[in-house]
């Protein structure tokens, strides 16, 4: 696994994406107009928006249930139309297979559509590495391959980028003269990109939603560049990861209906594809050869954590993040790897090893929006809590081997393995007293709240401990809240209680009744 700046914390990046002017812009504008385009487009579904989101959950945890089936069922039909599947248990095993395909076709260029499979299994560096060039022909995706940058968001790879930089970028890369506006800025990414597209050897995917009953494959997208990447090519390579499956093509319909109105606001996406099979005649469309690389990476060891597991439940449609308060102000290369905001907090360290992410389940206020506004309601918050205690308690799944980059051979499903076993890590002397410090003030806590008088006197420290370490005339928090409060507002208890006031003004009350 490579994270985004190699050696830097979580804290580190966010702190630097806190200062930067630009991309704090960017983020403000990009996220408000997704937000607001949303907000549109769900009030013409009235109460049915819940019903579908209700429904896709139904769907998605069916067939979690009964994964090996549909998986089983959909590789049986692609196979049987002429499809090849190759199942990979880890990253290292789909990059081999998939330069090999390209080898054994000679291929020089690869066209790729926009997918978070191949980020996550860092194809492009494996082409690279073999001399395939694999050019991104999604807009934003192209942009920061040009820019030698990651996505940073799941949808909208670009989104921390300005028209103006692009502008920049464009005119050093092409060496021409490219204005800011979006016409001039798509019209040169067109002309660039058609001339690809003509000249690759094959076309790479990932895979939206696989369709276990008919093997056919599911890309939705608005740009065209998918279909152009599907049927110019002579060899098709789709990546899915296998809780991509879906049972039959009826569930499709409410797929359909949520994802694109969760991400963009939009009533359908421009194109949506359904792959089966492949061409039968020259004059039809499609490639000649089709192989579909069914990746585990990982996934296993999520399906067999009850706790966790509807994680996998995931449509990557992105609204999550632009809810997220937290990924509005420091974006996605904040997170360090390819899955940023709510969801990447809870899929990275799943897929990366608890360790190598542990700070990312705590960068949540826990305010719950990225479960309101999700299209399958995943309860992001419950499993941020829950991978909070598991990292507390020191207990770390060990990383996928493909993340490690250890070597591993082609077999059966990843779905088949054993997850891998818990181990105690060791932890530092810091790590120990905060942990210790932490305990002792949820115990006292709970005594405080046993007994009223042990709630007042709690009450009467807490305001002399305010006064010691709370908030400075200036405004500035005293240790040990400075740090704290650098960017948050500290809560301030009361001069006087309620209770106190409440006597105070029964007091008063009964003098005026005497005096009467």
């Amino acid at each position: 696994m490579n994270m985004t700046t190699a050696g830097e914390s979580f804290t580190g990046r966010a702190r630097r994406a806190l200062s930067n002017e630009q991309l704090q812009s960017a983020l403000a504008t990009a996220t408000t107009k997704h937000k607001a385009a949303r907000a549109e487009a769900l009030p013409l579904l009235g109460a049915e928006w819940e019903r579908l989101r209700e429904q896709a959950r139904a769907v998605k945890n069916h067939t979690l249930e009964n994964l090996d089936y549909y998986l089983a069922e959909f590789a049986a039909n692609v196979e049987r139309l002429g499809g090849r599947v190759f199942w990979a248990e880890d990253a290292a095993a789909a990059n081999r297979y998939i330069v090999e395909v390209a080898r054994r076709h000679g291929a020089r260029t690869a066209v790729k559509s926009k997918s978070m499979m191949t980020e996550e299994v860092e194809l492009n560096r494996a082409l690279d590495a073999a001399g395939v060039r694999p050019i991104e022909t999604d807009l934003g995706e192209y942009i920061v391959q040009l820019a030698g940058e990651r996505p940073s968001h799941i949808t909208a790879p670009a989104i921390h980028k300005s028209r103006h930089e692009i502008a920049r970028l464009f005119a050093e890369k092409f060496e021409t003269e490219c204005g800011p506006e979006t016409e001039r800025i798509t019209a040169l990414a067109r002309r660039m990109l058609r001339r690809e597209f003509a000249a690759a050897d094959l076309g790479i995917t990932g895979v939206n939603f696989a369709i276990a009953e008919s093997g056919t494959i599911v890309l939705i997208e608005n740009e065209g560049n998918i279909r152009l990447s599907t049927s110019l090519p002579r060899v098709h390579v789709a990546l899915m990861g296998i809780e991509k499956v879906i049972p039959r093509l009826a569930d499709l319909d409410v797929f359909l209906k949520i994802l694109p109105r969760a991400a963009s606001g939009q009533k359908i996406t421009s194109y949506v594809s359904l792959l089966t099979g492949l061409k039968h005649s020259p004059r039809d469309e499609g490639p000649e050869e089709l192989h579909v690389v069914v990746i585990d990476n990982g996934r296993t060891a999520m399906l067999a954590n009850p706790s966790l597991r509807e994680s996998l439940n995931c449509i990557r449609c992105g609204a999550c993040l632009n809810a997220c308060p937290v990924y509005q102000k420091i974006g996605g290369h904040a997170y360090g790897w390819i899955y940023p905001g709510p969801i990447g907090a809870v899929l990275t360290p799943q897929l990366t090893g608890r360790q190598q992410a542990a700070d990312l389940p705590f960068a949540s206020t826990l305010c719950g929006a990225c479960r309101d506004v999700c299209p399958v309601k995943i309860a992001i918050p419950e499993m941020l809590l829950h991978l909070r205690h598991e990292i507390k308690e020191h207990q770390q799944l060990d990383a996928p081997s493909g993340l490690r980059g250890a070597d591993s051979s082609p077999g059966t499903p990843g779905l088949l393995a054993t997850a891998a076993p818990k181990q105690t890590t060791p932890v530092g002397f810091k790590q120990r007293i905060v942990g210790r410090l932490e305990k002792l003030s949820f115990k006292l806590w709970a005594r405080a709240m046993q007994k009223a008088s042990r709630y007042v006197r709690a009450g009467r420290l807490a305001r002399l401990a305010q006064a010691a370490f709370g908030r400075r005339a200036n405004g500035t928090s005293a240790l040990p809240l400075k740090a704290w409060a650098r960017r948050r507002d500290v809560p301030m208890l009361a001069p006087r209680t309620f209770r106190e006031r409440w006597a105070e003004s029964k007091s008063k009350a009964a003098r005026r009744a005497g005096r009467r």
